[in-house]
């Protein structure tokens, strides 16, 4: 609805021979008694066109005729409110009833590839790269949703002194395990998974792997803490359609390729024995070292022929979704794409700012099993997958977020995402007591009160613009608070007018709402990998 006004108040603009501005606000007022949506597009003009902002309202409100809207009304100081006609919102509970596809937006033609979690294969998956993964995942729903044609992408850094690392970590464990002497250095991997690990090679293999080399380890490790973070993504129902590896790239020379084309283009440097790239001259606070004094690469550089790799694939749009310490990262990055030739503005960043995890006033920091740092699975058994899912995307991915342990595990309406499965529940037990009285759902309004539900029939025709802003922002809360919003209306809604009365059409008229309502909040759920229970 909001670019159907929008683009009536640029028709009434055309026809009054008004420049159009770059930006039209379509707002839900406060106040239903202003209507449905209303705009400040009069105020907005009335500086440069030099004319009463009442006036201009006037004349742009004048020209509107469309069928979808039942009046437009003038208000001071200039404002234009919208009254929907209510056959259209009736007719919109009919194609949500009818339509299996109804929140399937018409198709973009532009290919998007979203990276996320990426957590180095050198140890368990722990609760800081779920708000990452919730959130990515959430967001190529609601982006597929939305007509994008997505790919799910998880990078895997099996390249690097970080794997030579690993290989060693698990070589000197298991020696440890064979009876000989253990010798980890601080650069060495110390994680619990590591101990694991040799723990089964000795339990298989006994002193059998004693004389294989820093390679074999590698490899093997990457094997399994890989194969076990899938495991606990699955958990979180999570999934990637490609897995990219760092290792791959290095072999089949895109690293090379990409430091070729920097230094033919003339954006490097030779210093301290050391090959350093000209980021500053694009806007990052220093140069950057490419290949260090002993010829190695730093982690900068695969990356920078990881992203010129998924350019060269025809992405339109590349979306890495990073973690908090990564900001200063994301100019360099876009500083080198730039320097290759593409365009900068076709990677987005998103950051993922940090949790904390508290028990009402009481802050948590360890793991009752682990000692350690929450694992997910520690999560999920204490709060459940729903409310994991829920609390690290109801709130904007760039602030901070206190996540509440006590009331993801409420059972009352305090929990946002219980009071929200509550009514889904709710209207599939309304539609279970209709059957036994075989009520069945109607397909024409001739009977209801609109009145009585003008706030719910609104809210339900939200849902396709809110799946189009939660697309454009990439920001899935946008989502998770309409759905809190329609449950509220939904639950004020079935405490205020009893569904099944004695009207037998009356009825079937309200249950065709009923079924709309549980319709829109399970799919809603369903983009952020939530099932709808039918039963709480």
């Amino acid at each position: 609805m909001n670019k159907k006004l929008e683009d009536i108040i640029k028709t009434s603009l055309t026809k009054m021979d008004i420049e159009i501005p770059d930006e039209i606000i379509i707002e839900k007022p406060n106040n239903k008694l202003n209507g449905d949506y209303s705009t400040n597009i009069a105020m907005r003009l009335a500086k440069n066109l030099h004319k009463n902002p009442i006036e201009i309202a006037h004349s742009i409100a004048d020209l509107i005729n469309e069928e979808y809207i039942e009046e437009v009304k003038v208000e001071k100081p200039g404002f234009i409110n919208f009254f929907l006609n209510k056959k259209y919102l009736l007719d919109n509970i009919k194609r949500i009833n009818e339509d299996d596809k109804y929140g399937i937006l018409p198709k973009k033609n532009i290919k998007v590839n979203v990276e996320y979690v990426s957590a180095n294969p050198t140890g368990n998956l722990h609760v800081g790269h779920a708000r990452g993964a919730c959130f990515g995942d959430s967001l190529c729903r609601i982006l597929s949703a939305s007509g994008y044609d997505v790919t799910r992408e998880y990078y895997v850094n099996d390249g690097g002194n970080q794997i030579n690392n690993l290989g060693i970590s698990i070589k000197e464990r298991y020696k440890e395990k064979c009876g000989l002497d253990c010798n980890l250095t601080d650069d060495c991997y110390h994680g619990k998974e590591i101990i694991d690990i040799a723990e089964e090679l000795y339990s298989e293999y006994s002193n059998e792997l004693l004389d294989k080399d820093i390679e074999y380890f590698c490899n093997l490790g990457i094997e399994k803490l890989l194969s076990k973070i899938k495991e606990v993504l699955e958990t979180l129902n999570v999934s990637f359609d490609i897995w990219t590896s760092e290792k791959t790239l290095r072999k089949n020379g895109m690293v090379e390729k990409a430091l070729e084309s920097l230094k033919e283009k003339g954006y490097t440097y030779e210093q301290d024995d050391a090959l350093w790239l000209k980021t500053q001259e694009y806007g990052d606070d220093k140069d950057r070292v490419l290949v260090k004094s002993d010829g190695t690469y730093t982690y900068f550089t695969p990356d920078i022929a990881y992203h010129l790799d998924k350019i060269e694939r025809g992405y339109d749009k590349l979306i890495d979704i990073l973690g908090a310490d990564h900001h200063g990262y994301v100019p360099r990055l876009k500083a080198a794409v730039q320097m290759l030739g593409k365009d900068k503005e076709n990677i987005e960043t998103e950051i993922v700012q940090m949790v904390r995890f508290v028990r009402g006033e009481e802050i948590v920091k360890f793991s009752k099993r682990t000692g350690n740092a929450i694992t997910i699975e520690e999560l999920i058994e204490e709060v459940g997958k729903s409310a994991v899912r829920y609390f690290f995307v109801m709130r904007s991915l760039d602030t901070q977020m206190d996540f509440d342990l006590e009331l993801a595990k409420k059972n009352s309406n305090e929990n946002p995402v219980y009071y929200v499965e509550y009514a889904h529940a709710r209207c599939c037990s309304i539609l279970k007591e209709a059957e036994k009285k075989q009520l069945t759902i109607s397909t024409e309004f001739n009977k209801i009160s609109v009145d009585s539900c003008n706030e719910l029939l609104s809210k339900l025709y939200e849902y396709e613009n809110v799946i189009e802003s939660s697309a454009a922002k990439r920001s899935p809360h946008i989502l998770t608070n309409y759905i809190y919003e329609l449950s509220s209306i939904f639950h004020s809604y079935y405490a205020s007018d009893k569904v099944i009365t004695d009207d037998y059409e009356l009825s079937k008229e309200k249950l065709a709402i009923i079924n709309a309502t549980r319709i829109i909040i399970s799919k809603a759920l369903m983009l952020l990998g939530i099932e709808a229970r039918e039963k709480m």
